[in-house]
């Protein structure tokens, strides 16, 4: 079972792509807004373990939206695999170290995405956590009762404007429209037998640039939820980028970063894939016009 977003709509997708769109399948139970469910998400899933699906209605990871498309919240956590940070010139740390991406990066699984004028685009693949229930100080063993499912992230970064200043501006670099890309649909974590050591990766135009496991995490999906809501609310719907492993374009030698045209696939164990490809900003307002 997964959980996706179509034309702005809340459906629910069985293993075989067919669909129920959930607004109309549950007689207005559940509202169409793909982000209020996670403020019923317990409710939410007793319903969709009555749900049978009908195989007219099929939909494929080109057709989804963000599968959460307006959290009140998204973190990300940098440095968080022990072989990025060396290649990233970091010690690993011993606290997380943590930013934000704003709301209108999101986008879709399948997209296209411009890139800056002027800049060194990066990628960086990974898992994303999706809160199910609110929560303050929870505690570590607690924690996944607290995440409603899982999801494929690329924290898309342009470098120059992440460093540019006399301080950081992570949130900034990191928050170019399209620069969010998540999806294909959210996975709820009852369906991992082990949600806390997945594969994922990434590659581009074919070649495979990132191989990791979540297992490497330096802090694991349930310490990150103990630790920010020590500090901070979290809400249902929030966002989690968990981190990036080690193959970014930043730490090769020489350095490589996305070009016009490049084709970006990220994806991970048990969720699927997103897919992004690459325009200049030329380009993009001549397809438009």
């Amino acid at each position: 079972m997964k959980v996706g977003n179509l034309d702005g709509r809340l459906i629910l997708i069985g293993d075989d792509g067919a669909y129920v769109d959930v607004a109309e399948g549950s007689a207005g139970r559940f509202g169409h807004d793909p982000t209020a469910v996670y403020d019923r998400w317990d409710e939410f899933l007793e319903w969709a373990a009555t749900v049978d699906f009908s195989p007219e209605n099929r939909v494929d990871t080109g057709q989804l939206s963000p599968p959460v498309p307006t959290p009140r919240q998204i973190f990300a956590i940098g440095l968080n695999y022990s072989d990025h940070a060396s290649e990233s010139g970091f010690a690993v740390p011993d606290q997380p170290t943590v930013f934000t991406k704003f709301v209108s990066c999101l986008a879709s699984p399948h997209c296209d995405v411009t890139l800056p004028g002027d800049g060194n685009t990066d990628w960086e693949v990974e898992l994303v956590a999706v809160i199910g229930r609110k929560g303050t100080d929870i505690d570590e063993s607690d924690a996944w009762s607290h995440i409603a499912g899982l999801t494929v992230g690329q924290d898309i970064s342009e470098r120059l404007t992440q460093s540019a200043g006399p301080a950081p501006q992570f949130s900034l670099g990191k928050s170019f429209p399209g620069f969010g890309p998540i999806g294909p649909w959210v996975v709820p974590v009852a369906e991992f037998s082990d949600p806390d050591d997945l594969e994922l990766g990434c590659s581009i135009n074919g070649t495979e640039m990132q191989r990791g496991r979540t297992k490497d995490l330096v802090f694991s999906v349930p310490a990150l939820v103990s630790k920010l809501s020590r500090i901070v609310t979290l809400y249902p719907g929030d966002l989690i980028f968990t981190g990036t492993p080690a193959g970014v374009g930043l730490g090769r030698n020489p350095q490589v970063y996305l070009q016009e045209g490049d084709e970006l696939v990220s994806w991970v164990e048990g969720i699927g894939e997103i897919r992004q490809r690459f325009v200049s900003a030329a380009a993009r307002g001549e397809n438009a016009a």
